[in-house]
């Protein structure tokens, strides 16, 4: 069990990156991050579920980033996050909206197991997990907004994850430096609707994220 120093550390620097994102976020979001983020360091000790193991840096290089996104969905309703990982960034932006739906989607089982026990623990009634390739899943309903954080290049997520998403739908990619190589290998089917940098608290380096919708939008 954690010293109390450590836990209050740990809110005060989450606290202070949200105000600096100047996202709204009640105490129960707070606890709830929280949990998350002591349920994610407690099992990547076992299941190695990502690379970063210390708690103040999953602050920023998880929490904080997936945060960022929040502005960028507040008009979406039902979501999915693709190779989600340990659910980054679907689990944060679910907690930070009960009034939408996430799908978080991974082919390994590992971290799907431990997003069960994350919805089941924390009372997460707005998402659903899934152990599937994207390729291979086909939802009862398409999406409005695809979500990829660490998935794949943009052409290979497009064309991956087409049948997931509505015609007037989005996907919404998160990437460091600016894949300039990547952006000129769109299709011609497909658009740059959206492209800006993220500036995500006490975190060195870039972050963009990038809206594609169909050129017909």
């Amino acid at each position: 069990m954690q010293p109390d120093s450590s836990a209050s550390q740990k809110r005060a620097k989450l606290q202070a990156g949200i105000d600096t994102l100047g996202i709204a976020c009640t105490t129960e979001q707070l606890d709830l991050l929280l949990a998350y983020l002591n349920m994610l360091e407690r099992w990547n000790k076992a299941y190695n579920l990502t690379a970063i193991r210390d708690p103040m840096q999953m602050i920023n290089l998880h929490l904080l980033d997936s945060l960022a996104l929040q502005p960028h969905v507040a008009d979406k309703k039902n979501l999915i996050d693709i190779g989600t990982g340990p659910g980054l960034p679907g689990i944060p932006l679910a907690i930070m909206n009960p009034d939408k739906h996430f799908t978080l989607l991974d082919s390994a089982g590992k971290k799907t197991r431990f997003l069960f026990q994350v919805r089941t623990e924390l009372g997460l009634s707005n998402v659903l997990e899934v152990n599937k390739r994207a390729e291979a899943f086909v939802p009862e309903e398409r999406y409005d907004t695809v979500l990829s954080r660490a998935f794949s290049s943009l052409p290979d997520m497009l064309k991956t994850c087409q049948h997931l998403v509505t015609d007037s739908g989005c996907f919404i990619a998160m990437k460091g430096r600016l894949p300039e190589s990547e952006l000129s290998e769109i299709p011609k089917d497909y658009k740059v609707s959206d492209l800006c940098r993220l500036d995500i608290p006490d975190v060195d380096g870039e972050r963009h994220l990038i809206t594609i919708t169909h050129s017909s939008l």
